[in-house]
């Protein structure tokens, strides 16, 4: 199973904080990790095997939504800074309204992701 794995620059600690912490259900699992440039470098940099795509303001967000829309990516844990604005808002609702469209879970907080993780079985 594919997953992709986008934070915000306030939140990429989070983010790699919660693949720590989560590294035995993602192995379980046999979770293939896919992310946007930045955070796939912070997960590779804690040990984790990922696939980057383009940075999010690149692009990255776009390639991801992409494959959410042929299937291929089939969960979404996008932490996002509400603290923040961001110049690439428009790509974000568009991968937000994708995973909407294609019935695909998406969490945008850490509370979120552990649940669609521990709920992992259930969408097999």
């Amino acid at each position: 199973m594919e997953i992709a794995i986008i934070a915000h620059d306030g939140k990429k600690a989070e983010m790699v904080q919660f693949l720590n912490k989560n590294k035995a259900i993602l192995d379980k699992e046999n979770i293939k990790i896919i992310a946007t440039g930045t955070t796939g470098g912070k997960a590779e940099l804690a040990g984790f095997k990922v696939k980057k795509m383009l940075s999010g303001p690149m692009g990255g967000d776009a390639q991801i939504a992409a494959r959410v829309a042929v299937g291929k990516t089939k969960m979404v844990l996008f932490f996002k800074d509400p603290n923040s604005s961001h110049p690439h808002e428009p790509d974000i609702n568009m991968l937000i309204r994708i995973c909407d469209v294609h019935n695909v879970p998406l969490a945008t907080n850490e509370a979120t992701a552990q649940l669609l993780l521990l709920g992992l079985d259930e969408l097999k």
